[in-house]
C-alpha cells in the first residue's frame, strides 16, 4: 500500500507516533488509508449538509476496512460571488482546490480517497485532482435543492436575478422582489435547475467516477446517506482491487459525458472544465469535440433554465441512468466504481416519465445543448447553451455596445441603456484581463427581467452562468487581454451572430480590425495576490483556463 511510506518499518516510528496522536491505533497500520476531502462549510447552501455525508462515508470506510482520514478543502458560492469583484476568485478556486486534494494526499501517502463535493468548481477541481493522483477515487456529490415555491409556482436563484430585471423595468415591486428571495432558495443543495453544480455532478457519474444514481439524487432524499455510506465502502474496495481513477478514466469515459451533456443541455461551462479535467489525465479534449458530439446528438430533456423542469423532475423521471438508456448507442463501454460498465449501467436503467425524459424520436431539440461559434471574432472558439435561446434569435444581427467591464454594463442595463437590437460586448473578463473570467449571471437576468432576453444578445470573453438563457455566448477567445479581436470592437459596429451556422462575425474588413488591434491599448487592473499570480500561470479559455 502507498501508506507504507508513512506507517511500516521501525524507520517510520516518528510517523507513526504522529499518526497514534492524531487517534490511530496498531490495528490502523495494517489497514488502507482512506482520504475524505470535505468540502463542507455553512457559507455554500450546497455544501451546509456535507458534513453529515462525510460521517456516512466515514463510517463506510471503516466498515470496509479502511482508515478515514478528512481533511478539508475550500469552496466558494458563485451566486454569492456573483456581480463583484468576489466573482473573479471563483474559477481561481478550482486550481486552488485541487491543489489542496494533491497536496493532502500525496503528503501523508494516502492509499485512495473519496472527493465530497457539490458546487460549481469545487467539483472541476476535485476531478481534476482524481487525474493528477491516480489512485483509486470515488466522488461522491452532495445534490441538487428543491425548488422553491410561492403562490403556487416553482422558484429558484435564476427567479431571484431576473425578479431584479422586472424591478428595473417597473415591472415589479421592491416588496414581490423580497418575496421572491425569501421563497426561492429553500434550504441544501446545489441550485436546483441545471446549473453548472449539477452538471458536472451528472457528468461525473457518466464519467464513472460515482455512484450510479448520485449526480441528480437531491440533497434531502433519505437516500443520500446511504449512498454516502456505499461510496465509503467502495474507495476501500478500490484499493483491494487496485482500480485507480486512469483505470477507470479513459478518452471515452470524458465523450460518455459529452454525450449526456449534449442530451441534457448542461452549461455551457462544462466546455471549459471537462478540457481542463481530461488534461489532468493525460488526455486531450477542444472545443471542436463538443460541437462535433452536438450535432450528432438531441437535447432530450428540458431543464431550467433552458425548460420548465428542475433537477427534481430529471431524478424523479430516471435521472442520469434513464438518460443514459437513450444514449446506449452513442456510449464507449468504459468502466464505473460501480465495478462495471457504464452501459451496463445504462441496460440496467428505466425511464420513469418520457415527457420529461424524451426517446430520441422525439427531442425538445435535434442539436444538443451546446454549440461552438468560430469567426473573426473568435478565432479560436466561443460557446453559447444553445439549448436555452429561443429559435427567433438563434441567427442575430445587432449594433454593438461595448463595455470594458461587467460592472460598466450593469449600470447601463439597469439604466435602460440597451434596447432591443443591441449586441452587449463585454470584454476584459476572460482567464487574464479579469483576472478569473467571472460568471455573469447579473447582466444576463437583469436583460430577462426586463423582457429583453430574445431581442438582446451578449458577446463576451468571461463566462456565463449555467443559469443563463438567450443568445449570450461566452469564453471567446482569444480574450481582449491578449488583444484578441473583441478588443477592438467599437460601439455601434454591426455583429452577426448565426448559431446554426456556427458564426460569430465582427463586420468589418480584416484590414480594419489588424489596424484597430495595432492601436488598442489593454485595460489592466493590475491584480495582487493570488490573482496576480492566477494570471501568471492560467490559460486561454478554449483550451480550459488550464494553469501551467
Amino acid at each position: 500500500m502507498r501508506s507504507d511510506a508513512v506507517k511500516k518499518g521501525v524507520d517510520r516510528a516518528p510517523q507513526r507516533s504522529l499518526l497514534r496522536a492524531s487517534g490511530l491505533t496498531d490495528e490502523d497500520m495494517e489497514k488502507p488509508f482512506i482520504g475524505i476531502a470535505n468540502s463542507w462549510n455553512n457559507v455554500v447552501p450546497g455544501h451546509v449538509h456535507l458534513d453529515r455525508l462525510v460521517e456516512e462515508v466515514r463510517k463506510g470506510v471503516l466498515e470496509a476496512g479502511g482508515v478515514p482520514l478528512i481533511f478539508g478543502v475550500p469552496a466558494v458560492c458563485d451566486g454569492v460571488a456573483m456581480g463583484h469583484s468576489g466573482m473573479r476568485y471563483s474559477l481561481v478556486s478550482r486550481e486552488v482546490i485541487s491543489d489542496c486534494v494533491e497536496i493532502m494526499v500525496q503528503a501523508h501517502q494516502m492509499d485512495g480517497w473519496v472527493g465530497v463535493t457539490n458546487c460549481d468548481k469545487i467539483t472541476p477541481g476535485m476531478l481534476m485532482a482524481a487525474g493528477r493522483l491516480d489512485i483509486p477515487t470515488v466522488i461522491l456529490t452532495g445534490g441538487p435543492m428543491e425548488p422553491g415555491e410561492l403562490d403556487g409556482r416553482p422558484l429558484d436563484l435564476q427567479s431571484v436575478f431576473e425578479a431584479l430585471g422586472a424591478n428595473k423595468a417597473g415591472r415589479m415591486s421592491k416588496e414581490e422582489v423580497l418575496r421572491i428571495e425569501r421563497h426561492a432558495c429553500p434550504g441544501e443543495g446545489a441550485c436546483s435547475g441545471l446549473f453548472t453544480a449539477n452538471s458536472m455532478a451528472c457528468l461525473t457519474e457518466a464519467m464513472g467516477l460515482s455512484l450510479t444514481g448520485c449526480g441528480s439524487m437531491l440533497a434531502t432524499d433519505p437516500r443520500k446517506k446511504e449512498l454516502a455510506r456505499n461510496s465509503g465502502r467502495r474507495a476501500v474496495e478500490l484499493v483491494e482491487e487496485g482500480l485507480t481513477a486512469r483505470g477507470i478514466v479513459r478518452k471515452g469515459s470524458f465523450l460518455n459525458a459529452i454525450v449526456l451533456d449534449m442530451a441534457i443541455g448542461g452549461s455551457s461551462n462544462t466546455a471549459l472544465h471537462i478540457p481542463a479535467i481530461a488534461a489532468d489525465f493525460g488526455i486531450e479534449i477542444d472545443l471542436s469535440t463538443f460541437d462535433k458530439v452536438s450535432r450528432r446528438i438531441p437535447h432530450l430533456t428540458s431543464i431550467k433554465p433552458s425548460g420548465p423542469y428542475y433537477m427534481k423532475d430529471f431524478d424523479a423521471a430516471g435521472g442520469v441512468p434513464g438518460m443514459l438508456s437513450r444514449l446506449l448507442d452513442d456510449l464507449s463501454d468504459e468502466m464505473t466504481v460501480n465495478g462495471c460498465s457504464i452501459r451496463d449501467v445504462a441496460r440496467r436503467a428505466t425511464v420513469r416519465d418520457e415527457e420529461v425524459i424524451r426517446p430520441r424520436d422525439r427531442p425538445f431539440h435535434e442539436e444538443g445543448g451546446i454549440a461552438v461559434l468560430y469567426g473573426n471574432l473568435a478565432p479560436k472558439g466561443s460557446v453559447v447553451k444553445q439549448a436555452a435561446v429561443a429559435p427567433e434569435v438563434m441567427r442575430f444581427k445587432g449594433k454593438a455596445k461595448v463595455f470594458d467591464s461587467e460592472q460598466r454594463a450593469i449600470e447601463a442595463i439597469s439604466d435602460h441603456l440597451i434596447g432591443p437590437g443591441d449586441v452587449v460586448v463585454i470584454r476584459y473578463e476572460g482567464p487574464k484581463g479579469a483576472p478569473g473570467m467571472p460568471e455573469m449571471l447579473s447582466p444576463t437576468s437583469l436583460i430577462a427581467g426586463m423582457g429583453l432576453s430574445n431581442s438582446v444578445a451578449l458577446i463576451t470573453d468571461g463566462r456565463f452562468s449555467g443559469a443563463t438563457r438567450g443568445p449570450c455566448i461566452g469564453h471567446v477567445s482569444p480574450e481582449a487581454f491578449d488583444k484578441g479581436p473583441l478588443a477592438a470592437v467599437l460601439d455601434g459596429d454591426e455583429i452577426h451572430i448565426d448559431i446554426p451556422g456556427r458564426k460569430l462575425e465582427l463586420r468589418i474588413s480584416e484590414r480594419e480590425l489588424k489596424e484597430r488591434l495595432a492601436k488598442v491599448e489593454v485595460v489592466d487592473r493590475h491584480p495582487t495576490g493570488v490573482l496576480a499570480k492566477y494570471r501568471r500561470l492560467v490559460g486561454e479559455a478554449s483550451t480550459g483556463a488550464i494553469c501551467r
